[in-house]
């Protein structure tokens, strides 16, 4: 693949731009990336891990991704079980009004062309014993 994933990206999102930075969990950009960059840019996937203390700065994040034009879907993977919510953008550029919750089968990243059982993704953790 042509993409590049980033721990802790820094992303600009559309609104306030000029004093607005936000940091995902993961990020993924297909265009070329140079370490030293602020900001990732035209990041296609941004992940965030949702823990307990985290919910609500996490899910204000979340929809703040939604106002950056490059993003086409936003993962947030739940720590206190085996679940992800997937939010992904429409052909028309729109985007749901709630996540798609998976808590079973293949997790579907479509913007990186990637495919992996859910229960795969937790394998090192607590919650797979």
């Amino acid at each position: 693949s042509p993409c590049y994933v980033v721990i802790a990206p820094g992303v600009i999102p559309h609104l306030f731009a000029e004093h607005n930075m936000r940091v995902p969990d993961l990020g993924v950009t297909c265009t070329s990336y140079e370490t030293e960059q602020a900001a990732l840019p035209e990041p296609v996937l941004l992940v965030e891990i949702l823990s307990p203390s985290n919910q609500p700065k996490t899910w204000t994040n979340v929809w703040t991704y939604t106002s950056i034009p490059s993003v086409q879907e936003i993962l947030v993977l739940h720590t206190s079980r085996i679940a992800a919510e997937l939010l992904r953008r429409s052909a028309e550029g729109a985007w749901p009004e709630r996540t798609t919750v998976i808590t079973e089968g293949d997790l579907v990243l479509a913007s990186i062309d990637f495919r992996m059982p859910l229960a795969e993704l937790y394998a090192r953790t607590r919650l797979a014993r």
